[in-house]
């Protein structure tokens, strides 16, 4: 609305405003179609300009012989990211790639790269005024420069290693000639650019590899030498002489301790088996004595004969005496010819004993010889793996340098990049689009006329109106909201609710009918975009409660809600948590939890929770400092913070509402009209404005004499 000399007000005539158009449509259609035509006629007159693309891929090529282990592999890979593409770019468009391309072109002869060279009278007047710099005073080859970066368009494909050099002509041939031109030079650039590396390489190997085959030279010499003099002379890859030696009689050792005892054991079985009369033909050396045998053969046959006359002759027959004292003497051989095997196996233990007191002689001797060559071999293996460093560098620049060598040929290098499409000759001009220029040309004449003509009525007061009393909106069509303390201290704002038609307007004008349920408040924090609020319960648990319903009402409506239980009776988490010794903003300003570890979901809506937590409240208070820093990290994950405080006073509420954006919420049902207007006061004293009333049903706030009252 406006207001005409102070007393009446107005509003603006849109039908007057179409109308006056609609008066004027000769004017506003001469100049559409004048602008248009206008606009046809400049884009015909001007020459027209084509353009043509290539597009290069930037990837690793590698000639088929190159390893998976070659060096040039490291630097590959850094071209691929975003700044390798980018630099790429720069390469593109860099001065002595367009030098080489205008010279292998010629374009120093085509007036359209050096138009400078035949300036035009209006160029000649502005360079005389001073109001423009002489072009002829920059050499021919900057001028070329310059007209060929303003032609040139060279960038990335988004989320690719594409480049695309576009370029602009007057000529719709070279526009195509020159991106395909650029693409060979930046070809033939990058293969001679890793030519030259390879070449260098090969260089500096060169010395290199010398120097170090003379190194490798001298320390093999050492090691060599140094075995000669201590006789560390090698058997094997792991062992030398002396340590050979010492394994070989220990082994020995073994085995003839093995065979003594054996022997020995042997023995003491045929002494005992004599030394008792028992019988000696279970014993394996007696068993195995051919003599033995022969004699136990003998013995069985005349044990047959004399059986075979008992039957016949009594026991004093010749005969009979004859074969008994042959079985007799058979019997004493064979006791004298089990003496003889003793005899031998003690001598040959008594041997093994000898033979193992000289080889314990030997190895306690070849221990000491062990011990020194331990000693020695220290130097050795340091003498050894100085060669071995020194023989593996040379072998990794040998590979390196056969690599670099074999690169330097013509083609063994190609570069990091391949055209994927070249450009070709356009058919149509890009500039100038003469259709969609009278288009627009004709369009913005328009607006611009009809603009100019709602103006001229506005500012002429033809297209306003005056407003009667009866007609007049109302002032009081503003949405439901809460109680809230306005710009002065402990002042009260209530605003009426709308009415729901014109008549029911009028009759609610004069009567305003305040709403201050949880729903309202809802509706409050939404509508304008609340982030952190603050809820102060003067009245106890019951203002906690509401608090908690404001939360859940919130989540229904798809806001992402977390409260806060900073209220001395934990009532929230009561009634949220799942458990009342859940970790809590109490143990996060301890320092006792991670910070995930305190957020927790509602039991009975999609609303979070951070409960009151079971740390020391006295050492959580030291630590309320942090709970801005908490507030602010929560802000950046949820739609609304949410801080139940319990009824706490102004100076308590202070140390949390430090922002500026913050909304103080007096969640009050059942709370007398005195009581509330008690907090307010205090509230407002302390400096907060905006103090958000809530009772929980819809039912009245205080009863006020006036919309404002202290």
């Amino acid at each position: 609305m406006s207001s005409v000399g102070g007393q009446q007000d107005v509003d603006i005539d849109l039908g007057g405003l179409f109308r006056a158009i609609w008066r004027r449509r000769a004017r506003v259609l001469l100049a559409t179609v004048g602008a248009a035509a206008i606009a046809f006629g400049a884009a015909k007159m001007v020459a027209p300009a084509y353009e043509s693309e290539t597009r290069v891929l930037i990837e690793s090529r590698e000639p088929e012989f190159s390893g998976p282990n070659q060096t040039s592999q490291t630097g590959a890979d850094r071209m691929f990211d975003e700044s390798g593409i980018a630099s790429q770019v720069q390469v593109l468009r860099s001065a002595d790639l367009i030098k080489q391309v205008a010279r292998n072109m010629t374009l120093h002869e085509l007036e359209e790269f050096d138009p400078s060279a035949q300036p035009s009278a209006i160029s000649d007047l502005l360079v005389m005024l001073g109001l423009k710099k002489n072009p002829l005073e920059l050499p021919p080859e900057e001028r070329i420069l310059n007209a060929f970066n303003s032609k040139l368009q060279v960038y990335q494909v988004e989320k690719s290693r594409v480049i695309a050099i576009a370029f602009t002509s007057k000529d719709s041939k070279l526009a195509a000639a020159i991106p395909n031109e650029m693409a060979e030079v930046y070809l033939s650039l990058q293969s001679g650019a890793k030519l030259d590396s390879n070449s260098e390489a090969s260089r500096w190997l060169e010395p290199e590899i010398a120097n170090l085959g003379e190194k490798v030279r001298e320390a093999e010499a050492k090691v060599a030498a140094y075995r000669a003099e201590s006789g560390l002379l090698p058997t094997g890859e792991t062992e030398n002489f002396a340590t050979r030696q010492l394994t070989d009689i220990s082994t020995e050792l073994a085995r003839i301790r093995a065979e003594r005892a054996n022997t020995a054991a042997r023995a003491e079985g045929v002494r005992a088996a004599l030394a008792g009369g028992r019988s000696v033909d279970t014993l394996t050396d007696i068993v195995g004595s051919p003599m033995i045998q022969r004699l136990k053969e003998s013995q069985a046959s005349l044990q047959a004969q004399i059986a075979d006359l008992s039957t016949a002759l009594l026991d004093g027959h010749p005969r009979l005496k004859g074969l008994k004292s042959q079985l007799e003497g058979i019997r004493a051989q064979i006791r004298a010819e089990t003496r003889k095997i003793l005899s031998s196996l003690e001598n040959e233990a008594q041997v093994g004993q000898l033979r193992e007191q000289q080889l314990l002689q030997q190895l306690n001797a070849l221990k000491a010889q062990s011990a020194q060559a331990g000693e020695e071999e220290v130097g050795l293996r340091a003498l050894e793996r100085e060669a071995a460093a020194q023989r593996q560098l040379l072998e990794t620049y040998l590979a390196r340098y056969r690599e670099a060598t074999s690169r330097t040929v013509a083609n063994a290098t190609p570069a990091d990049a391949r055209v994927i499409s070249n450009a070709v000759v356009p058919t149509t001009a890009t500039f100038p689009k003469v259709f969609p220029i009278t288009i627009v040309a004709a369009l913005a004449s328009f607006l611009i006329s009809c603009v100019v003509i709602m103006l001229g009525e506005l500012f002429s007061g033809r297209a306003l109106r005056p407003v009667s009393s009866s007609g007049r909106m109302s002032e009081t069509t503003a949405a439901a909201t809460p109680l809230v303390v306005d710009e002065a201290p402990a002042l009260i704002v209530a605003v009426e609710a709308p009415a729901e038609d014109e008549q029911q307007e009028h009759e609610a004008s004069g009567a305003a009918e305040h709403d201050f349920s949880i729903e309202s408040v809802a509706d409050h924090l939404l509508g304008n975009d609340i982030r952190v609020a603050v809820s102060v319960s003067p009245g106890g648990d019951e203002g906690s409660t509401a608090t908690v319903m404001l939360a859940r009402l919130l989540a229904e409506e798809e806001h992402k809600v977390v409260l806060i239980d900073l209220s001395g009776s934990a009532c929230p988490t009561r009634l949220m948590a799942q458990s009342l010794h859940l970790p809590g903003i109490t143990n996060l300003l301890s320092g006792e939890v991670a910070f995930t570890e305190t957020i927790h979901a509602d039991r009975f809506s999609e609303a979070h929770v951070i409960p009151q937590g079971d740390a020391d409240p006295h050492a959580a208070m030291r630590g309320i400092e942090r709970l801005q820093m908490i507030i602010d990290a929560l802000t950046s994950a949820y739609d609304l913070v949410l801080v139940e405080c319990g009824a706490a006073d102004a100076a308590s509420i202070a140390k949390v509402a430090r922002r500026d954006d913050v909304e103080i919420i007096l969640s009050a049902p059942s709370v007398t009209e005195e009581k509330i207007i008690e907090e307010l006061t205090s509230f407002g004293e302390a400096g907060y404005r905006d103090i958000v009333l809530m009772t929980g049903g819809a039912e009245s706030g205080p009863e006020l004499p006036d919309r404002r009252a202290a």
